[in-house]
């Protein structure tokens, strides 16, 4: 079964959010952790970079660039980040911080939920944490996706461009599920940029800023994890009810 990530949506919320296919699209995605071995051809994951190419940037700079990876390649780059990860991962740490060192409580208490939900849907106690470890190894495997990608960003860019960069990795993942398919979001590669850097020959003005899994889930999915109603982080003004 796919990896919990999406919250299930209760009848309410399905009549008000599907209102047109690409609504049907966004509220059925989700963060696949189980990929079945099925193949996805090049020609789709060109199709899928083609339309996601047309996320807004700022001045246009479209500040993003893609490393597609299947077969011989994809199983390069995982021994070498499961050896990595078996052998000195405290070695490594990525070139920008992910979540802030004191999350203000509502985050923080977000973060715990997730914590619970998605540990406890794979039957792994929050203090096992060699459990906890065995899953994290299943990152660098791309969770048995046939394609991943390695996200990129020029570093000498500033925070406007990690916007832009947010867009198209969200169109991806976008395309991806109008045409069957399923992704997950990994910030965890770029923890190891030293080893993708030579095995991929990113050029040092590119920071690696996540993977993508994609392909087939395994299962059926299964959506946990819960989002907060639009009350609680939209203000109206000037408008009718």
């Amino acid at each position: 079964m796919c990896g919990p990530e999406e919250a299930v949506i209760g009848p309410s919320e399905e009549c008000v959010a599907a209102q047109s296919p690409v609504d049907e699209i966004m509220t059925r995605r989700f963060a696949c952790r189980d990929f079945c071995d099925a193949p996805v051809p090049r020609r789709t994951i060109e199709q899928i970079l083609h339309v996601a190419r047309f996320a807004p940037s700022g001045a246009n700079i479209q500040p993003w660039h893609v490393y597609v990876l299947g077969g011989a390649a994809k199983a390069r780059v995982s021994a070498a980040l499961l050896d990595a990860h078996e052998t000195c991962r405290d070695e490594h740490v990525s070139e920008y911080k992910y979540y802030a060192s004191e999350l203000p409580d509502r985050y923080l208490k977000r973060r715990q939920e997730f914590g619970r939900l998605f540990y406890g849907s794979l039957g792994i106690h929050q203090a096992d944490a060699e459990a906890r470890s065995r899953q994290t190894v299943k990152n660098y495997t791309f969770f048995g996706a046939p394609v991943g990608l390695i996200v990129t960003i020029d570093r000498r860019l500033e925070a406007g461009s990690w916007l832009d960069l947010g867009m198209f990795v969200q169109n991806v993942m976008l395309a991806a599920a109008g045409r069957g398919l399923q992704s997950c979001p990994q910030e965890t590669f770029s923890k190891y940029h030293r080893i993708l850097r030579p095995l991929l020959s990113i050029p040092e003005e590119q920071m690696v800023v996540c993977g993508i899994s994609v392909g087939k889930p395994a299962g059926q999915a299964q959506r946990l994890m819960p989002r907060a109603n639009v009350d609680e982080f939209a203000t109206f003004l000037g408008l009718d009810a």
